[in-house]
């Protein structure tokens, strides 16, 4: 497992754009400039005159409501002042016109990295926005203006939720060499077909030594990194022995291939859910905690379904139960907005609580989040990534468990 930034990038550097940057109008909208400023001939290198260098490249659109367009392509480094021999040289990065650069707009925050593959990200996204903060932090930057910022790549270990935004833009963060071992497990134990979340889940625990009462926090957040670990390296498997097959009668059938490429998304996306309820549910059960997940019979108003509530739905629903004594827990891997929902999924209970392993939420909207009575709750590893005052105000797994008990 990549354990730091430095391990799959080189350098980075950001700026917020200016309109000269971002508006058509003002510019053809396909160079980049002062990178060398950041040191970017030392990743780049020093072309001629006449010459070019090409690097594949990624480009993102990113916002906090998980709408993102990305695309690949080429991009050149070039010597901008090529006609002029008597003038110095003025290195540019040249990209060609997509669906990324039709988003961009001006104050937009905007990260250039170049990858030890010799590829290079170009990521996207609105100021201020907790995508923005996330990757500031994992690059380690700090003031922020219109000109580039050189990136400091802290060696500190990369956290599980900025692995998983590297992953979502084709950057492997997950080092799949660990758990190759493993693989033959896997195979023998899931011959078939991938199994049940559950299943996968309990495999991590089991392939781990955790104490999940001596340690909350730690043991989820090793869980879950394991358990994505383990589940890239079947998937690779499963996925690669399902290409060479071919798709459809002649191994050509589009539709069928795109039909197989939308299962794998969507599975990846599922079960990542899924399997931070099962390690939590694991948790609280280990440390005697009562409680029920929502589901079947086990509704609040309007027939809503909590991913828990402490320590039942009877107790919910019985109005002589002391309201302080009873706790609503949502789990999302991911707030973006949907941790709206959270709000309307017990109206008995005016403080509810959120479990989530995103990073670097903006502060607009934790404070949004506290003026609506919703606490977030976030394994230790992650407050990092957090300002201080918010710091102050998250929950860790263990605060929440130590609250809990005391009061049922």
């Amino acid at each position: 497992m990549f354990d730091s930034v430095n391990e799959i990038f080189e350098g980075a550097a950001a700026k917020y754009l200016s309109a000269v940057d971002a508006d058509p109008a003002r510019s053809n909208q396909h160079e980049i400039g002062g990178l060398p400023s950041v040191g970017f001939k030392g990743y780049l290198g020093t072309p001629g005159k006449s010459d070019r260098s090409h690097f594949p490249g990624t480009m993102a659109y990113l916002t906090d409501e998980k709408n993102t367009e990305f695309c690949r392509d080429e991009v050149t480094w070039y010597d901008a002042r090529w006609k002029n021999p008597k003038r110095s040289p003025e290195y540019r990065l040249y990209y060609k016109s997509n669906p990324v650069t039709e988003l961009i707009q001006p104050t937009d925050f905007f990260l250039v990295a170049k990858k030890r593959d010799g590829s290079l990200l170009l990521l996207f996204t609105p100021a201020g926005s907790s995508v923005e903060f996330q990757l500031r932090h994992l690059f380690g930057l700090s003031d922020i203006d219109q000109d580039f910022t050189s990136a400091s790549m802290p060696p500190q270990t990369l956290i599980l939720p900025i692995k998983l935004l590297l992953e979502d833009l084709g950057v492997k963060a997950f080092d799949e060499r660990e758990v190759q071992n493993d693989l033959d497990m896997l195979l023998t134990r899931f011959p078939d077909k991938f199994p049940k979340t559950a299943e996968f889940s309990a495999l991590a625990r089991e392939v781990t030594d955790f104490d999940c009462i001596a340690d909350s926090d730690e043991a989820l957040i090793g869980w879950m990194e394991r358990e994505e670990a383990l589940f890239r390296a079947y998937e690779r498997h499963v996925v690669s022995e399902r290409i060479r097959s071919g798709f459809g009668a002649s191994g050509d059938d589009v539709d069928e291939f795109i039909a197989f490429s939308l299962s794998v998304q969507n599975r990846r996306k599922s079960r990542a859910g899924h399997a931070f309820e099962n390690h939590l549910g694991f948790i609280f059960q280990h440390n005697n905690l009562p409680f029920q997940k929502g589901g079947g019979t086990n509704v609040t108003e309007n027939k809503a379904k909590p991913d828990f509530l402490f320590p039942s739905f009877s107790a919910y629903h019985d109005p002589k139960y002391p309201r302080e004594k009873i706790f609503l827990l949502g789990a999302k891997t991911t707030c973006k907005d949907r941790w709206r929902q959270v709000l309307s999924e017990g109206d008995l209970q005016d403080r509810k609580f959120l479990a989530t392993l995103e990073a670097g939420i903006s502060s607009p909207q934790t404070d949004e989040m506290s003026a609506n009575n919703l606490q977030l709750v976030i394994p230790k590893a992650i407050h990092g990534s957090f300002t201080e005052a918010q710091q102050n105000w998250l929950y860790s797994i263990a605060d929440f468990i130590k609250m809990v008990r005391q009061a049922v």
